[in-house]
């Protein structure tokens, strides 16, 4: 029996859109207000999402509480109340876009989980702004 099991997370962090190889004019026409160079921050809401069987011997499809802690090494500690362009390694040269970050996040808790495992990101930048990922 394949079943869904979903934990949901929170983090803030500052970013900027923007490409270097763009000079300031065409990042506003692209970007918008998202393009300010002294940054913008969101609260963003972060639904993990495990897809399997339901182990027979323990009734679960995961521990909760083994992917509340992945999702906490993984995601919260790493992006919390950063600044995404500056402190996180991966968006030095990737743009902090919602869609980056979430594939950022499904390869970083794709790294630790059990492969037996299907995961789907989703990632709310606002509370009608959001992107699924499910690493395809």
């Amino acid at each position: 029996m394949r079943i869904t099991a979903h934990r949901k997370a929170h983090f803030n962090a500052a970013h900027r859109l923007y490409r270097a190889d763009w000079d300031d004019a065409k990042n506003m026409q692209i970007f918008g207000k998202c393009s300010n160079p002294n940054f913008h921050g969101h609260n963003y809401d972060l639904t993990v999402s495990v897809s399997g069987e339901i182990d027979p011997e323990t009734g679960f499809l995961i521990d909760l509480k083994i992917l509340k802690d992945i999702i906490k090494a993984e995601v919260e500690d790493y992006l919390d109340h950063k600044n995404l362009n500056l402190e996180v390694p991966e968006f030095k040269t990737l743009n902090p876009t919602a869609e980056n970050i979430a594939v950022v996040i499904h390869q970083k808790i794709k790294a630790v989980l059990d492969p037996k495992f299907d995961l789907e990101i989703t990632l709310y930048e606002t509370p009608r702004n959001f992107v699924t990922y499910k690493g395809e």
